[in-house]
């Protein structure tokens, strides 16, 4: 899959948004059109965030705001879908029980805590946002990340995927890598940087990552250059997803070996195989109007709905007919939790 010389020639155009909004839960269960599309049910249970046309296939999913009746992100044009894995907590006894969301701060009652997106030209801090980028355009898609890492070694490469252990709901300091190994009083945010550099040429590739790269000798937030091999600068796309621990927060329900509590979906206590998956959908040239708009925020402009309109579109009808609330033996899937 290409894009057109005419396309290559917009990333001239300038940029200066920053563009941060919620998206309300449209579903949790085991579905995972991009690492497995068709698998009914998926290896282990997501998160699902944007247009409602999210399904078990999604192959070709090039005309989502056509496919779409309506999307649980704040921007009423942005039939995209996020979706993160889901966090467990293992109790002494070995059982495990999901621990809900919290939404961020200013966005309360988005159904089922949701997350926040980000795309952003330069670094967060920089509100400027003064770089050249270009929107993606239908049928691009990425993941970010490596389920199978178990170690800070393992988990190098994707040095943007982190932890932050947080006191109330304006922390944001003294991010992680791995699962924080102590009380976290308000909640874990996790944090999910996509690659910056694109190739020029693939909306996808086989492994969702080879047509995505970081920038040489440095990183996103030091302004590096993107390789020769994938010369062109995109957005960033950023998820913030805040889970709620408080009720997981006694010593005494802890395992007794000491170990950290909690547990990624797919079986990960250590932290390190945090991923993310991402489909574009925004409608037309939304998105690249609103990244040629100086704004930041919530006041880049664009057609805009309520949380209580984004909340009518959750509630997604559920392919995989299961239980993923209760007190599990196992985690949906057979999983049991890796601590290396």
């Amino acid at each position: 899959m290409q894009w057109s010389t005419a396309l290559l020639l917009a990333l001239t155009a300038p940029s200066s948004a920053l563009i941060r909004f919620q998206c309300s839960q449209l579903v949790r269960e085991r579905l995972d059109p991009l690492v497995s599309p068709g698998l009914v049910p998926s290896p282990h249970v997501h998160q699902i965030v944007g247009g409602n046309s999210f399904n078990a296939t999604m192959e070709q999913a090039k005309d989502m705001p056509g496919e779409s009746t309506c999307t649980t992100c704040q921007f009423s044009e942005d039939f995209s879908n996020y979706w993160t894995a889901v966090l467990y907590f293992r109790a002494r006894n070995g059982t495990y029980k999901r621990v809900p969301q919290h939404a961020n701060a200013g966005f309360d009652g988005s159904t089922g805590g949701g997350m926040t997106v980000y795309y952003m030209q330069d670094p967060l801090y920089d509100t400027a946002q003064k770089s050249k980028v270009t929107a993606f355009k239908p049928g691009f898609r990425m993941f970010v990340g490596d389920i199978n890492a178990r170690t800070k070694e393992q988990a190098a490469h994707f040095r943007q995927l982190t932890y932050t252990c947080m006191d109330d709901a304006g922390s944001r300091e003294h991010e992680t890598v791995a699962f924080p190994n102590h009380v976290c009083p308000y909640g874990i945010m996790t944090s999910t940087r996509f690659p910056t550099c694109w190739d020029g040429v693939n909306y996808d590739s086989p492994d969702h990552m080879a047509h995505m790269a970081y920038p040489v000798n440095g990183t996103f937030e030091s302004a590096a250059p993107c390789p020769a091999t994938h010369p062109v600068r995109t957005s960033q796309v950023m998820y913030e997803v805040i889970w709620d621990t408080s009720s997981f927060n006694d010593p005494n329900d802890w395992p007794e070996d000491g170990k950290q509590p909690f547990v990624w979906s797919f079986g990960d206590a250590t932290g390190y195989g945090n991923h993310g998956d991402y489909v574009f959908g925004w409608k037309d040239q939304a998105l690249q109007n609103i990244l040629d708009t100086q704004c930041y925020a919530s006041s880049c402009g664009g057609k805009q709905q309520s949380i209580a309109d984004m909340n009518k579109c959750a509630g997604l009808k559920e392919t995989v007919s299961e239980d993923i609330d209760g007190w599990l033996d196992a985690l949906p899937g057979g999983h049991q939790a890796q601590y290396s």
